[in-house]
């Protein structure tokens, strides 16, 4: 199936489907030497693989798998037709630029949050080398052949029922510890509740209810699920710092950076955005936090 799809505006595709790649080599993700972006995605009607192309000023989507109608369906929602930019305005200098650059930033939103929860749970508390590699693992594992003509290697994640039934050997063998592991299994018991959700406020609240899940996860689940342009990731090992530096040339923490961001209420994620792209990092000072691996082969 196949739909074509024509912005009211500057759009970068890129941008809008760059939050649901989860590393180098994600299964879930791939972009092409043709500029074509392949993501997958277990919708209500079942797996799908949809490629996304430009052309001029148009968006074309192809979509395979049972879930491919529902897909292009929401294809737009997801490259950001219902972001709404209104009320936003740039406060710092700094960002002045990177704003212009970016006309084209939207903040798009999948409609599904299993594919979002799984992977910010793997991510916490470690660095993101670890967190993709046990994603890959799992997704090798258990996920489903990405349908139609998919590049090699792309996989669809699994469902709900399947992440309760991994064995804690397995978990282990992916580098995922007990606890991530068992928190995600728990969401799992709950995934119809979550992913039936209407509001981003209502799944904070359900996202916050259950354990091992806090403000952190619920902002990243929401980032990408509702689209939600304040959801900020507080409690982020690097963020707050680079906020603090971009927008003072000095590092801050949490309730620093939320000051900082409060001109932008409403808009905060977005704020973020914009300075992510802007490039600006504090200087490194100590050794990286390293990669662990415990596994046992």
């Amino acid at each position: 199936m196949e739909r074509w799809w024509e912005p009211d505006g500057p759009l970068d595709v890129g941008l809008a489907l760059a939050p649901h790649k989860r590393g180098t080599g994600d299964p879930t993700w791939r972009q092409t030497g043709d500029g074509a972006i392949w993501r997958t995605c277990r919708t209500p009607d079942g797996p799908c693989s949809l490629r996304v192309s430009v052309h001029a000023s148009r968006v074309h989507g192809q979509a395979w798998g049972p879930g491919a109608a529902w897909m292009l369906d929401r294809m737009p929602a997801l490259l950001g037709a219902a972001d709404d930019v209104s009320g936003f305005q740039v406060r710092h200098q700094v960002l002045a630029d990177v704003a212009r650059k970016h006309v084209g930033l939207r903040i798009g939103r999948s409609g599904r949050v299993m594919e979002s929860l799984v992977p910010a749970v793997l991510e916490q508390k470690v660095v993101g080398q670890e967190a993709w590699r046990a994603w890959r693992w799992l997704l090798k594992v258990y996920g489903e052949p990405a349908p139609g003509p998919a590049p090699d290697g792309m996989r669809v994640i699994p469902e709900p029922a399947v992440w309760r039934q991994i064995p804690i050997w397995h978990w282990h063998r992916s580098g995922a510890e007990a606890v991530r592991a068992r928190t995600i299994a728990t969401a799992a018991w709950h995934a119809a509740k979550l992913e039936a959700a209407a509001t981003t406020e209502e799944l904070d609240r359900l996202l916050r209810a259950l354990p091992g899940i806090g403000v952190w996860t619920s902002a990243e689940v929401r980032q990408r699920v509702f689209g939600d342009p304040d959801a900020v990731s507080v409690g982020d090992f690097h963020l707050a710092k680079i906020v603090g530096y971009a927008l003072t040339g000095e590092k801050t923490d949490d309730p620093g950076m939320m000051r900082l961001l409060e001109p932008y209420r409403g808009h905060r994620h977005r704020a973020t955005i914009l300075i992510g792209l802007t490039g600006l990092r504090p200087p490194a000072r100590g050794p990286r936090m390293s990669v662990r691996d415990y596994r046992s082969f």
